[in-house]
């Protein structure tokens, strides 16, 4: 076994010099998985994923080549569920302003907040995170409203409304959907437009998601009321510091599963990917299983 123990990520070359004799690699999700590693590695056999988002895998190239490529699960779902509740709380409540306030030795304005229980939440994007968070939304009495067109919406209590709509009528617009060509820049200038000036926009996707210009001048001019977000346009997914310097923006650096439960779940989950691979098994999280040809159990 090869540990790679400093705290950047191995480009290319240093992948490819570190698993010259390597069966699988275990790659974090700032490792990528370019095409030349799968033409210059002739013993690997699977290239496991620790993360969701294999974006920067060339899946294509490895399936070529007869590399198994797999993914984790979503085991944060909890944890970015609960950070999507405490950032609809701060932005309401003025939490983190007043504290900043006080910390300077200011007082703080007092504000009128705005109370969760009848008030709507728009979601986008109705997958795992989604589903749980329109959950504890329904318990604290909110009502919502879910975007997704690939989605079904079995509870009668929620409302299947297009984006347009959500956009329109939500109090607090929460952004869940997937990341992907179709998505690049779904909130820009025309979104925004039709959200409610008292209206609040929270990021928990990623950063692709949104044209943090268009965002950006939302918040300047109070077009919207607020923004928070744990993700950005960054490498890393860090939330943009001019974005997060803006005085009616919330912003954490992408922490949303980096709770003890979520990172056990991810971590556990890949060690049964490569007891499963060692085996010449197919693992929970493979993508490419109809054309991984170097399958052989491994001694």
């Amino acid at each position: 076994m090869k540990l790679h123990e400093a705290s950047d990520a191995l480009d290319a070359a240093g992948l490819i010099e570190a698993a010259r004799d390597v069966d699988i690699i275990v790659a974090d999700r700032l490792t990528a998985g370019p095409s030349e590693i799968f033409l210059k590695l002739p013993k690997l056999r699977a290239f496991v994923r620790c993360a969701v988002d294999i974006r920067n895998v060339d899946v294509e190239a490895a399936s070529a080549a007869g590399v198994l490529v797999t993914r984790a699960g979503p085991g944060f779902v909890q944890s970015v569920a609960e950070l999507a509740l405490g950032f609809m709380v701060d932005l309401s409540r003025g939490v983190s302003r007043a504290t900043a306030d006080y910390h300077a030795g200011r007082r703080p304005e007092v504000i009128m907040g705005r109370q969760l229980a009848g008030s709507r939440l728009g979601i986008i994007g109705y997958g795992s995170i989604g589903r749980y968070l329109a959950e504890i939304a329904q318990v604290l009495g909110m009502e919502i409203m879910v975007a997704d067109p690939f989605a079904t919406v079995s509870d009668a209590a929620i409302r299947h409304v297009p984006l347009d709509e959500l956009l329109d009528r939500s109090d607090y617009v929460v952004c869940l959907a997937i990341a992907n060509e179709q998505t690049e820049n779904l909130i820009g200038q025309a979104a925004l437009a039709r959200m409610q000036k008292h209206a609040f926009f929270i990021n928990l996707s990623r950063g692709n998601l949104v044209d943090e210009a268009a965002l950006a001048a939302a918040l300047r001019e109070k077009r919207i009321t607020g923004a928070a977000m744990n993700v950005g346009r960054a490498l890393d997914q860090m939330p943009s510091p001019e974005l997060a310097s803006l005085p009616n923006v919330i912003a954490t650096p992408h922490i949303g599963g980096l709770t003890p439960p979520a990172i056990e779940s991810q971590s556990l989950e890949t060690v049964r990917q490569v007891e499963a691979i060692v085996a010449g098994q197919m693992p929970v999280g493979a993508v490419n299983t109809d054309r991984w040809r170097r399958r052989a159990s491994i001694p």
